[in-house]
């Protein structure tokens, strides 16, 4: 089966069961080639968090009470 099929089926999935499938995906790479699943480390995120609201670093509502 080619890449594209597997991933054209992929992108018809909801969010949940894509997840499920890269699980899926870690289990048969450690099974099939004894590697181990890649293990965060500091700065792994970076530029993967691509929207933020421009009001990010204003207090809460929800805490005008306590300040």
């Amino acid at each position: 089966m080619e890449a594209t099929v597997l991933e054209r089926k992929v992108k018809q999935l909801p969010f949940e069961a894509r997840q499920d499938v890269s699980d899926y995906l870690d289990f048969l790479f450690y099974k099939y080639h004894d590697l181990k699943p890649i293990k965060p480390y500091a700065g792994c995120m970076k530029g993967t968090v691509t929207w933020m609201s421009d009001d990010f670093n204003e207090p809460l509502d929800d805490f005008k009470d306590y300040m």
